[in-house]
């Protein structure tokens, strides 16, 4: 790397755990959630300008809040931020600290979203802490490091999170701990590979980039004053249809219901009443995607199914899908 043309990384700060406080340093669950600035959470890192090597690290507050408020006001300014810097010339790579509880939900919206003409060749990772910045022993420092040692190889590309040593496909990543520090897991895709002592042991390829034509642009994105409204139903012992029907009656100053998501148990299976509710539903307009509450496995498409599938996605992915896929008309 040449010291006339030095590379940069970009980190971009959404708060979140990893910039949590809390006043007490034995205290891992009576945090307030972004607290600390990124640039200051940078700051507080030993040994990354040792993973930098020759690059300049730049950081940049996108936004400052709990993930579990993460919001399409949000989504629009990172996608905005992370295309404008991925466009640069000099940037090799875009870090993002995010909150653990939806980041599942921002790395697969960004993998969607972002032109595929840098994704295939810069990485966009994401990583998290499940401790705040207080804490005795805090992961969030050992995660950045990790998430800088996997954006600085040569080879990277893609929407990728980094925590607890792994790195994840946004495709396939989930939360599924509610307190370990290694809280996420690919399912039974697997991790793309780890990180060992600030080396990638890469698994798996890289994740392909989504087709330009396949998601509306971002600059739509970017001006739409009302997303689609998309909802999330669960099929259950003693299901119902009330919660659908409900969904469905007009009230004021609410956006009519566009499409559901079901998260079916099994295979796609429902309950005879929530199967009816779905199909008056669809007849009224709304459409209708099927997952699986399972956290492994996919639905698989059988020749008569009266609704569609998500080709794998979790639900909460599977309604991000839906809503990209009714903007652009799809």
């Amino acid at each position: 790397m040449s010291d006339q043309n030095p590379k940069k990384v970009v980190v971009l700060g959404t708060g979140g755990t990893i910039a949590g406080k809390a006043t007490q340093a034995s205290d891992n669950l009576g945090y307030t959630a972004a607290q600390v600035s990124v640039a200051d959470l940078l700051a507080l890192v030993p040994g990354m300008n040792r993973v930098l090597g020759g690059c300049t690290l730049v950081s940049e507050q996108v936004a400052q809040i709990d993930s579990k408020d993460m919001s399409f006001a949000v989504w629009q300014v990172l996608a905005q931020r992370v295309q404008h810097h991925l466009a640069q010339s000099d940037v090799q790579a875009v870090v993002i600290t995010h909150g653990t509880d939806t980041l599942e939900e921002t790395a697969y919206f960004l993998h969607a979203v972002l032109p595929a003409q840098w994704l295939g060749r810069k990485p966009v990772v994401l990583t998290c802490a499940m401790r705040p910045a207080t804490s005795l022993s805090p992961d969030g420092p050992q995660n950045l490091l990790d998430a800088m040692a996997v954006a600085l190889c040569p080879q990277a590309c893609g929407v990728v999170v980094v925590a607890a040593g792994s790195v994840h496909g946004a495709l396939d990543v989930q939360k599924n701990h509610t307190y370990r520090p290694d809280a996420f897991s690919s399912g039974d895709a697997g991790a793309l590979g780890y990180v060992e002592e600030g080396q990638l042991r890469l698994l798996r390829n890289w994740p392909l980039a989504q087709s330009e034509q396949a998601q509306p642009a971002i600059e739509k994105i970017a001006t739409l004053d009302h997303w689609p409204r998309v909802e999330i139903v669960m099929n259950y012992a003693g299901g119902s249809a009330y919660m659908v029907d409900a969904m469905l009656q007009p009230l004021p100053g609410v956006p009519a219901l566009q499409g559901l998501v079901v998260a079916a148990t099994g295979n796609g299976t429902l309950h005879h009443a929530l199967e009816a509710a779905l199909r008056r539903a669809s007849q009224a307009g709304v459409r209708v995607v099927r997952a699986s509450r399972c956290a492994n496995g996919r639905v698989l498409a059988t020749e008569h199914a009266e609704f569609a599938h998500s080709e794998g996605l979790s639900p909460v992915k599977a309604r991000v899908a839906l809503m990209l896929a009714l903007m652009s008309g799809g």
